[in-house]
């Protein structure tokens, strides 16, 4: 008796293998799931595609999976706040005077990206500013950030 490869093989292999990322560490088991279920397709939609094709086009549809994952998804889903980074993140990080003449001759500044975890802070600065003008955070004095005006290292270079 001559066992026969059937596209529900490659159905039941991939779904296996799809499952058994419960249980893996390594998000890698999902995409050679994800290429056994499109083997599965393929050799459905073309029965006469013989087994070592199947494995073939199998380790290709995995690794081009996985590459993709870790080219473009991926890196699509990373956190971009700042929460919970060490000082040294938070400073230098720039943001904009939204507000001035605050108490305590405080500014508040809003930040294109949250700041230890939050995107407009209460801050202290060292030189005088005025509403719009962007800041860089120079330094942390226990709840509060302080911030100087920013140049860029453009303008600085060509003296203006």
């Amino acid at each position: 008796m001559e066992f026969v490869f059937e596209p529900w093989h490659w159905f039941v292999l991939g779904v296996v293998l799809i499952l058994s990322e419960l249980v893996l560490p390594a998000f890698a088991a999902l995409w050679f799931g994800v290429g056994a279920i499109l083997v599965g397709v393929l050799f459905w939609m073309f029965p006469s595609m013989g087994i070592i094709l199947q494995v073939l086009i199998w380790i290709f549809f995995s690794v081009l999976c996985t590459v993709a994952w870790f080219k473009y998804i991926k890196p699509l889903s990373t956190d971009k706040t700042k929460a919970g980074l060490s000082r040294e993140a938070t400073i230098g990080q720039v943001g904009m005077v939204i507000q001035v003449n605050l108490a305590h001759d405080q500014i508040k500044v809003r930040f294109p990206m949250p700041v230890l975890g939050s995107d407009e802070w209460n801050c202290r600065t060292l030189k005088t500013v005025q509403v719009g003008d962007r800041v860089r955070v120079v330094d942390i004095l226990g709840n509060e950030l302080v911030v100087q005006p920013h140049t860029n290292n453009y303008e600085n270079e060509k003296g203006i």
